[in-house]
């Protein structure tokens, strides 16, 4: 009872602290590819009958179809309110925390202690606070990370478990084939756990000092999950991730030189988080200088060290411990070094996310090495207390540290501020840092991002279109022509430059040109509601009103309640005489947006030319109260309320639109 107390208490310490944590960003907005991967993904709109595409036909850059399908659900729960996302993160980042103690106690006591020591309950509270790992939780596009972690935990532990059991007819050994299972919901969450097999041959010979037929067999089916889902991935990255992309992460000595780089920094931020950034700056490693290969000589020289001081018994020592803590460290890092492109690889060679796996390791090793100093200190009172208050600020400064680092992922304008104060030069902060700035309307300040980020990389089609946007907005519609045909040059099959290309063009009063730029955008996708919609409009304007008509229905076949796309056909159709048909259009207009004056107006004018004066006159007078500056809904209204003797109220309308119009009324 005594026991199950303590546990308790101990769990709830590493929830409370990680709550405290992540408190700051729990409200946070959506960041950076949170747009793409929920707020805009269309995938997690559909029903659950097309859930089955998601496994089986993917559309996105990666497959992590679990990951996918949760996100679905997520949707389908949360919507828009994205606490429910973040508070999701962060539960599957509490219960990897509580799973990974639940491992540790075990690993603890093979190698000879009790389950209930220090040691693993702090390898689980550093896991949980530790600064490393907030990028994964607070990011709420990181879910395959924090979705990952506990199955990957759960296998793990039944692996220990089968490797426990005694082998034997009377004994069927179930726990191999549950770990398996579990691997394969972590493969299927992210594939970055890949690494999973070779981990599990490290634990053989941890606990035995000695790796034997046993080993290997047990880890064949693994092996074989990790090989086949991995050859998937890899397909993914290099046909839809990156595409044909040039990385520019240059050859083999390059990729050597930044992998060993990397491995160094992650150790280091590790053990002190400070000056953790959103992109860290990009190494120059084309080619790379020959001080760039000194970490490889230190990681050799450490665990060359290691390897000759390594305990020989079957219970594992320190030595041992340690040298399975690092190989768990590194062999989890495999994946992201660079070894194997990744379209990541593009803005920098290191990232906090890419290291909340690996980082469990050394994680491990720390409370590791904290327990046999408590354990030891323990009946020593001077000594004790000097370890306690160690290990005690170490927690409070990861704690604080973590908190602090959280509060970063509040919005974009924190998140993107925070990188560039530490890697001025990073083309992609200053790029969403104008994106952010864009939104609530500081669209100079947006402007000077976007120039500075195109000044950093000039070859970014992206670059330009959001300068482009930002210009246009600015009311500067030249230059952001000269955006839009500079971005079009550098992605000719963007529909997304083409159609704001046509809508320039069209501003600017080049409506054959932006015609085109239309039709192309559609040959491009064929089923975007918005483009059929643009070049509908930019027909009418051409006076070309029959291609129009057709324009506006495709967009209202593909977007049944758009409601400018009814007004819009109704307008046309007015203009060939088909007055019943436009009122049922605008009617269907305000049916999907009560609230639009122009659709009232419209509806109006056209009960006035099928002879329903007092119907016409109600519309006329809702538009009038929902848009009282426009002077010719009041002017319109006069003329109905003429019609019908109302000369009072006709007079008072005539005059209001005269005022609006700064010039005396008509004479009648």
């Amino acid at each position: 009872m005594k026991a199950r107390l303590r546990w308790t208490l101990q769990a709830a310490a590493i929830v409370l602290a990680g709550v405290w944590v992540y408190a700051p960003a729990l409200r946070g907005d959506w960041l950076w590819d949170d747009a793409t991967e929920v707020a805009h993904n269309p995938v997690l709109r559909e029903p659950a009958s097309a859930i089955g595409r998601i496994w089986f036909a993917p559309a996105g850059k990666d497959y992590f179809p679990l990951k996918t399908t949760v996100q679905w659900a997520e949707w389908h729960l949360w919507g828009e309110n994205r606490f429910g996302y973040h508070a999701t993160n962060l539960a599957l980042h509490l219960s990897s925390a509580l799973l990974f103690w639940r491992l540790l106690r075990e690993l603890f006591a093979l190698a000879g202690g009790p389950r209930g020591t220090l040691g693993p309950w702090l390898g689980g509270l550093i896991f949980a606070i530790h600064p490393l790992a907030v990028e994964s939780v607070a990011w709420i596009a990181e879910l395959k990370n924090t979705l990952s972690l506990p199955p990957l935990l759960l296998a793990m532990i039944g692996y220990v478990a089968f490797d426990a059991e005694a082998p034997g007819p009377s004994h069927p050994r179930p726990h191999l084939s549950l770990s398996l299972a579990w691997f394969l919901v972590a493969m299927l969450c992210k594939s970055s756990v890949v690494m999973f097999p070779v981990v599990l041959l490290f634990y053989g010979w941890w606990r035995r000092g000695r790796l034997g037929r046993a080993d290997l067999r047990a880890s064949a089916p693994f092996f074989a999950v990790s090989l086949g889902l991995g050859l998937v991935t890899l397909w993914f990255q290099f046909h839809r991730a990156i595409g044909g992309a040039d990385l520019a992460i240059g050859g083999w000595p390059s990729r050597i030189a930044g992998a060993g780089l990397a491995i160094f920094f992650y150790l280091g931020k590790f053990v002190w988080p400070v000056g953790l950034l959103p992109i860290y700056p990009l190494w120059h490693l084309r080619p790379p200088s020959p001080g760039q290969f000194l970490p490889w000589i230190a990681i050799a020289a450490a665990l060359a060290w290691l390897w000759a001081r390594r305990d020989q018994g079957e219970s594992p020592g320190w030595k041992r411990t340690a040298l399975f803590g690092l190989a768990c460290f590194g062999a989890n890092l495999v994946p992201v070094l660079g070894f194997v492109p990744m379209a990541y690889l593009r803005l920098s060679w290191v990232a906090d996310h890419f290291a909340y796996v690996p980082m469990l390791g050394l994680a491990g090793l720390a409370a590791a090495g904290a327990g046999v100093a408590a354990d030891r200190a323990r009946n020593r009172p001077g000594l004790g207390g000097l370890v306690a208050a160690l290990i005690a600020g170490g927690c409070a400064l990861l704690l604080f540290a973590g908190h602090r680092h959280a509060s970063v992922f509040r919005n974009e304008e924190t998140l993107w501020s925070r990188a560039l104060r530490g890697n001025p030069d990073s083309w992609t902060a200053h790029d969403n840092l104008g994106l952010a700035l864009h939104g609530p309307g500081q669209t100079t300040a947006a402007i000077a991002q976007f120039q500075e980020a195109l000044r950093l990389t000039p070859d970014d089609p992206r670059v330009h279109f959001n300068l482009g946007l930002a210009l246009g907005e600015a009311g500067r519609n030249a230059a952001a022509l000269d955006q839009f045909e500079a971005a079009l040059r550098l992605a000719p099959d963007d529909p997304r430059i083409r159609f704001n290309l046509g809508l320039t063009l069209d501003g600017a009063g080049r409506s054959a040109e932006a015609i085109a730029q239309f039709q192309e955008a559609l040959r491009l996708a064929p089923d975007d509601a918005g483009v059929h919609f643009s070049l509908g409009a930019a027909l009418g304007a051409a006076g070309q009103t029959a291609e129009a008509i057709v324009q506006y229905q495709e967009a209202i076949r593909l977007k049944p309640e758009f409601a400018e796309a009814h007004n819009n056909l109704g307008v046309a159709l007015r203009r060939t005489g088909r007055n019943a048909e436009a009122i049922a259009q605008f009617q269907r207009a305000l049916r999907a947006r009560p609230v639009f004056a122009a659709a009232e107006d419209n509806l109006g004018l056209a009960l006035g030319a099928t002879g329903r004066i007092a119907e016409a006159i109600e519309s006329l007078q809702r538009a009038a109260r929902l848009d009282p500056g426009d002077a010719e809904i009041h002017y319109e209204l006069a003329v109905a309320l003429g019609a019908i003797g109302r000369k009072a109220e006709a007079e008072a309308e005539f005059e209001e639109a005269a005022r609006l119009r700064g010039g005396p009324a008509p004479s009648r």
